[in-house]
Order: structure tokens, then sequence, then C-alpha cells
């Protein structure tokens, strides 16, 4: 047997605005993982480690979001890496079968999170994002927006200024994502608004637009991996999707130095590296990708995300918009059918794991009216600023 991977059940709750999802996360863990193990029709007992991923709470949540689940005694290690939580447990998850230590292992990722804009819980202490703050706040003087939409907004106007795209070329992006939500049952926004709705609603910095930010959200998400041994041996190919390719890069010089710009500081450069390495273990390149997750977590970071991933040469993801290309009936590759960040949710320890579920839903065919015809390949980008880009390729099983 080789050590390829599988994920082979995937769960989510539908994602909604803080405050207002009944239950606590226990609850919304629970159910999430009763989905996954559903799905891959296996029980419990077969998971023989977890990776529970959440970044707002107290220690060994992870340990309790679990216990709904069962008390079998095996690891439960907790994750946090800012937003890409959710698709850094499911990474350890891989490893850990990858390496041959485990033959299933459970990824989950769940968050319940405050309304409002994201802000710094501690002030008593050096500040995760200090040297990206520092190194903005030598281009740009700061403003009075929330520093997340900022530091991606800055990196729009770096975009503008560099290479000509528009604030319409985001306002765009946002209607495609809100317009894809329409159809997935488990986005906390399903609303279809007009391209001049995007464009007028209140400015967050500029060129953001609300509806071109993603929200805070409350929710959970789950996925299992599991060795071409086990998934051969409980006859479980019909579900089965491999991860062919994955990898996570954190910050590099170039995030810091006296070169960086706005675009590199918020992981442009942690992106593209990202993909290269997983397009490489998985052997395929950008045109061999048919649909896409991307972490579009302000429409800005989507546009300067189609060049870190090789969608488009750099300077030349706007152009794919003016094409339209990433939306049904375009060029492709479909970018963002769940809805993405902008309109499904973002849930910071289960949005890498809602990504997976995605991808694995419209591998199998399975995705509902927002499928897409003939994917072989898909590809999930989760990114956190402090900083972790993870990048996964996704393939149909071949048994």
């Amino acid at each position: 047997m080789s050590n390829k991977t599988y994920v082979i059940g995937v769960g989510m709750t539908k994602f909604d605005k803080p405050g207002t999802k009944e239950g606590d996360y226990p609850d919304w863990a629970r159910e999430a993982g009763e989905k996954a193990l559903a799905d891959a029709g296996i029980p419990y007992d077969a998971i023989e480690q977890a990776y529970v991923g959440y970044v707002y709470g107290d220690s060994s949540y992870g340990q309790r979001a679990v216990y709904g689940l069962g008390l079998t005694g095996i690891p439960v290690l907790n994750v946090n890496n800012n937003c890409s939580t959710g698709s850094s447990a499911l990474m350890l998850a891989r490893q850990a079968v990858k390496g041959g230590l485990v033959q299933c292992a459970l990824a989950l990722g769940f968050e319940k999170m405050e309304r409002g804009s994201l802000g710094i819980k501690y002030t008593d202490r050096t500040p995760a994002l200090d040297k990206h703050m520092a190194r903005m706040f030598e281009l740009r003087d700061p403003e009075s927006s929330p520093f997340a939409p900022q530091m991606f907004g800055n990196a729009g106007r770096d975009h503008m200024k560099k290479y000509g795209s528009k604030p319409e070329h985001y306002a765009w992006i946002g209607w495609k994502n809100h317009k894809h939500s329409t159809n997935n049952p488990y986005a906390q926004f399903q609303t279809e608004y007009t391209l001049a709705q995007i464009k007028d609603a209140p400015m967050i910095h500029e060129p953001l637009t609300k509806l071109q930010c993603s929200p805070t959200s409350d929710g959970a998400a789950g996925a299992i991996v599991a060795s071409e041994r086990f998934v051969d041996e409980h006859d479980l190919w019909g579900g089965a999707v491999e991860i062919a390719g994955q990898a996570m890069v954190t910050d590099l010089p170039s995030s810091f130095d006296e070169s960086a710009d706005c675009i590199k500081i918020v992981g442009y450069d942690m992106s593209r590296e990202a993909a290269h390495r997983a397009y490489e273990e998985a052997g395929v390149g950008p045109s061999d990708v048919q649909v896409i997750e991307l972490h579009d977590c302000f429409s800005s970071n989507e546009l300067i995300s189609y060049e870190a991933l090789g969608l488009a040469p750099e300077g030349e993801g706007h152009k794919l918009v003016q094409a339209q290309a990433t939306t049904y009936g375009g060029a492709g590759p479909l970018v963002n059918p769940s809805g993405g960040l902008i309109s499904k949710g973002h849930p910071l320890g289960a949005t890498g794991l809602a990504q997976c579920s995605e991808l694995t839903w419209q591998l199998r065919g399975q995705a509902g009216r927002r499928q897409l015809d003939g994917v072989r390949v898909a590809l999930q980008h989760n990114i956190g600023l402090g900083g972790a880009a993870v990048v996964s390729i996704y393939r149909k099983a071949a048994q």
C-alpha cells in the first residue's frame, strides 16, 4: 500500500451570525463530527487521533468539543493558527496518516465569535501582527478603520496603484460570492445583491465596502482523513477523495523587508510558495484545477490570490474579473461556489474544514445547485495572518 491520504467523510453546520445560533460550541462540533462520521460510514471509535481547531476560547475546548462524539481516550490536540486554523488541523491529521502513525484521524473546527470587527484580546504583550503593522505603517498612515480591512484594503490600494485594478473589480468579486451563496443552505448570507448595491454599501476601508468583507460567524465543520489501507479494508472508495498535495508556508523575509508592499504583508508570498509546493506534490498545475475554495476574507484578497495561486500572471488578476472567468459559465476555474468567506461566513476555526467539505462534495458530484460538471481536480487556499498559508489539492480517488 502507498502512503496516499484520503478524505472519507465531511460535515458542517450552517454558519450563523454570532449570538443567533441555537446551542453552544459543543453542540455544533458534535453536529459537524456526527455528519462527517455518517458521511464516512464509520463509528467514532475508528478515529485514532483528533485535531480540533478554534481561535477564541480557553485551553482544552477541543477535548470538550469531541466528548459529545465519544469518550475513547484518543489523543486530542488543540490547534490555533488564526484564520487558517481549520486547514492547519486538516494538515496535522493528514501528516499523522501519511506518516503511518495512525490509519484514521479527525480534523474538527469550530468558532463562537463576538459580533463586530476582530480586535486584539491581550493588550499586555507583543501583538502577533506587530511586524506586519509596523511595515504597513511605514508605507501608509494609520486610519480609523478596523485593522483587518485596513490591511487587506491597503493591499487592494497597492494593486490598483501598481497594476491598474479598479474598485469595480473588487465589487464584482463581492457580487459573485454573494450570488453563489444563494445556492448554499449552509451559508450565513443567502441574498443576491446587484452590483450597484455592493458598490454603494457602507465603506469600511477603501476600496472595500461592507458587502466585500467577511463577517464574524458561529459554526463548525469537520473532515475525516484515512490511509489507503483503511479505505481499502473498509471498502470506502465510493466516497474517498485524495488529498494529492498539501503545503503550509509561514511568513518569509519578503513579508517585512524594504521591498514588502501591502500585498506581500498580507501573505502573497506565503500563498504563492504554498501553492507551488502543493502543485508539485500533486503533479498538477493551475490549468488542471476546475474549482477552488479561496480565502476571500476580503474581495481584495481573492483578486491578489488569483495571482499567488498562478491563475493569472502577477498584476493581472483583475483581467480574470473583467472576463468573468471565475463564476459559472466563465472560462474558469470556478472560485468560491460556496459563497466564500464573504457570504458563507467565517467562523475562523471552521473555515478551512468548510472549504474541504465543499470541495469534497464538488469532486463527488454532491454539491447540489452549486455543482460544477466534470470536476476532477480542486484546490483549497486558506490563510491566517501571523502567519500561515495552507494550500491543498484534491482529486478523485483512483482505486
